[in-house]
């Protein structure tokens, strides 16, 4: 899915930065939504997180690399695929944007500070930074 997700995304002419950062967005937060799906289920093992995330990563990367989508020579930015590059950002923002909107819950006693904030903080910083690589890409 996330192969035909990434040719469609460059048949409408979307940089591969672009369409990594929501990428790497989807695999930290299906991580997030297993462990946490264990954690009720009470499926506690030792290295389970670790597992979990890099299963995630491996099953969507290295597809996408046999499959000739990723690790074309003249595909990088700043020396790395572009399709991966964008996964390290989209992580990096959707994991930083989790985590800032978990500390503001808890600095106000556990409650958003508005509705739906929990979607509306990565998701508007990945359109943000998808954005800036938007017009970084496209000069």
């Amino acid at each position: 899915a996330v192969g035909a997700g990434v040719g469609f995304s460059r048949w409408l002419g979307i940089d591969d930065v672009i369409t990594g950062i929501w990428i790497g967005a989807l695999i930290v937060s299906i991580s997030i939504w297993t462990i946490n799906w264990m954690n009720k289920k009470g499926y506690n093992f030792r290295g389970r997180k670790i597992l979990i995330i890099s299963g995630y990563y491996l099953a969507i990367i290295i597809p996408l690399y046999w499959k000739g989508i990723m690790g074309h020579y003249f595909n990088r930015i700043l020396g790395l695929d572009k399709l991966l590059f964008g996964i390290i950002i989209g992580s990096l923002v959707f994991l930083g944007s989790t985590l800032w909107y978990e500390k503001l819950k808890k600095k106000n006693n556990d409650k958003p500070y508005f509705s739906y904030q929990k979607v509306a903080m990565p998701v508007g910083f990945l359109a943000i930074f998808s954005i800036i690589f938007y017009f970084i890409t496209k000069s």
